[in-house]
């Protein structure tokens, strides 16, 4: 049994606590807004008004928030990094830049604390049946110390040292942004031209175009059910991420930064809050086919 603190109770931070609780381990969970965390009371975590009031005594502290600057604020701005003991671990679950992971290990580490990024991909699906991939980037035994607690949320693989989890996370999200413009776009085609969606993902199902990408979010496609799980707005984060990395590290990538517009259109049309499958709906738009 380990005392954990769980700093964001979002669309993944949330079954993620659930998970935890159930494993029988202590949770002190918070969220910026206090309504999120309260569902977690009914699994039996403890609430907590500040995070740096759910570090205190914790083991081991979990983020999953919204972004590299909203980890900074809750760490760094908010008292939170001070108040964790000497000799504890943070493990940030959030995407951030792998700049940003690089630097908050080097704060932590002066501060006497250990720290890994260990991004995840599987979205609320993968949370909620503990089948997420977890990219972990950090030092190895810090990753041992912690396995019991990633094994609660799925598969851990170590990739290499601090940020290269965040930077594997990049890979992941080029791969799955540009997929979803790929399936979309493809379908769209065939129903203009008078094909069945249906069938046409049916079709190709088992052959060399079949995905995860194109059974889960082609589905969603097909339904026309964009609730999100993964919003545009973190979709378009993650790309612009791994272009701002690409910059700094000299790497043309003119396929992500294609999509980047894409998906920054789409939102600009007000799809902010669909799924990032939603991407289909701004495609539609420019076929006449909303």
């Amino acid at each position: 049994m380990t005392t954990i603190a769980l700093l964001g109770i979002g669309l993944m931070g949330f079954p993620m606590g659930q998970r935890l609780c159930a494993a029988g381990h202590v949770v002190r969970a918070w969220n910026r807004t206090p309504d999120q965390a309260q569902r977690l009371k009914a699994f039996g975590a403890t609430v907590c008004a500040q995070p740096s009031t759910a570090v205190l005594g914790a083991e081991v502290v979990i983020t999953m928030l919204a972004s590299g600057d909203a980890v900074e604020q809750v760490l760094f701005e908010q008292g939170t990094a001070q108040a964790i003991e000497p000799g504890s671990l943070v493990i940030d679950m959030s995407s951030i830049a792998p700049a940003q992971a690089r630097d908050h290990a080097k704060r932590l580490a002066a501060l006497g604390v250990d720290y890994l990024d260990a991004p995840v991909s599987g979205g609320t699906l993968g949370a909620e049946a503990g089948k997420l991939a977890i990219m972990v980037g950090g030092d190895a035994a810090a990753l041992e110390r912690a396995a019991h607690l990633l094994k609660v949320f799925g598969k851990a693989t170590h990739v290499g040292p601090s940020g290269a989890g965040q930077l594997t996370k990049l890979a992941n999200q080029m791969i799955v942004g540009i997929t979803i413009g790929a399936v979309a776009e493809a379908l769209l085609l065939c129903e203009k031209g008078g094909a069945d969606m249906t069938r046409v993902k049916e079709a190709i199902s088992g052959g060399f175009a079949d995905s995860r990408i194109l059974q889960v979010h082609g589905q969603r496609m097909v339904e026309r059910d964009f609730a999100p799980r993964a919003r545009m707005t973190v979709q378009l984060k993650d790309l612009r991420n791994a272009l701002a990395t690409a910059h700094e590290i000299g790497f043309d990538a003119p396929i992500t930064a294609l999509f980047e517009q894409l998906y920054a259109q789409g939102i600009e049309h007000g799809l902010a809050d669909l799924d990032h499958s939603g991407l289909f709906v701004e495609l539609a738009r420019r076929n006449g086919l909303g």
